[in-house]
């Protein structure tokens, strides 16, 4: 059986792991805050973006312009490019486990496509570079505060390849922003670029011709996915984060109050057995 002096100091440990707990829950709850305004900045001029796209790409369509653009010429899958984003950290959960495994189980369901990985922080970094997996490139430390010159020479770097037809397909792979309690594995196809033609489209008079207009927005397109990634990413990450540090300060409240109740029957056991001593003890004189 323990003794009292032990477990008060276990006691005192994990008081000061839930100080810690609360701390970073805390700093993740004021970073999510400025990284949930962002992603919702972003998303109605994302889907601004798309619509303008999908109209300008059925006006091409009609012109026979649509496919005579790199970004948008399909061929077989047979070079395949993943961008994994991942943190940088753990304690999130299971955040970047949930990722690593959506890129493993990517590349067991393309047995005879050669899959190169694009790794983007530092968690993914480590898990498959351990692996010797295809690594086309590796970036860290921007996974919490993303910038716009980031996402473009990523895009940029991405658009060069699958032009120079070093890629057939590039695909993201991020978790995307839900709310506090809930982030999304998501896979998106960003190369070659997919338009819905299916709805009902504006039409636009162009002052310029459509293939030099597409020669402008669609690397925007790809820019801006990328870009969104990053936030969704850094959002989900801070949240999931918030979540798993109110789980870890609410474990240790519990070990805690059993720690304690156990040292109050210790002590309880040791008072009785000295009772019990001096009684005897009395008993023994008489």
């Amino acid at each position: 059986m323990p003794s009292l002096i032990d477990i008060r100091r276990r006691i005192r440990s994990v008081r000061n792991t839930q100080q810690i707990t609360k701390a970073m829950k805390m700093v993740a709850a004021a970073r999510l805050r400025k990284a949930q305004e962002r992603v919702i900045g972003s998303r109605p001029y994302s889907g601004m973006l798309d619509e303008l796209l999908r109209n300008i790409a059925a006006a091409a369509a009609n012109q026979d312009a649509a496919e005579a653009h790199p970004l948008l010429s399909r061929r077989p899958e047979t070079r395949v490019q993943l961008v994994l984003i991942t943190a940088d950290r753990g304690l999130a959960g299971a955040f970047n486990s949930n990722l690593i495994k959506s890129a493993q189980a990517f590349m067991a369901q393309r047995p005879g496509q050669e899959v190169q990985i694009e790794l983007l922080g530092r968690k993914g970094r480590d898990f498959f570079v351990r692996r010797n997996a295809k690594v086309s490139g590796e970036t860290t430390g921007i996974s919490q505060t993303p910038s716009l010159r980031h996402a473009l020479d990523l895009a940029g770097t991405l658009m060069r390849r699958y032009s120079d037809e070093e890629t057939d397909a590039v695909y993201l792979l991020y978790n995307e922003f839900k709310s506090v309690l809930s982030q999304t594995v998501v896979l998106k196809r960003i190369l070659p670029i997919e338009v819905d033609t299916s709805q009902p489209a504006r039409d636009y008079l162009l002052e310029q011709p459509v293939t030099q207009f597409l020669d402008n927005l669609l690397p925007r397109y790809v820019q801006l996915g990328v870009f969104k990634a990053f936030l969704e990413t850094a959002a989900a990450e801070h949240a999931a984060r918030m979540t798993a540090m109110d789980a870890a300060t609410t474990n240790a409240n519990e070990v805690i109050d059993k720690l304690t109740l156990y040292m109050n029957r210790v002590r309880q056991a040791s008072i009785t057995k000295e009772i019990i001593e001096v009684v005897s003890g009395a008993a023994a004189l008489e």
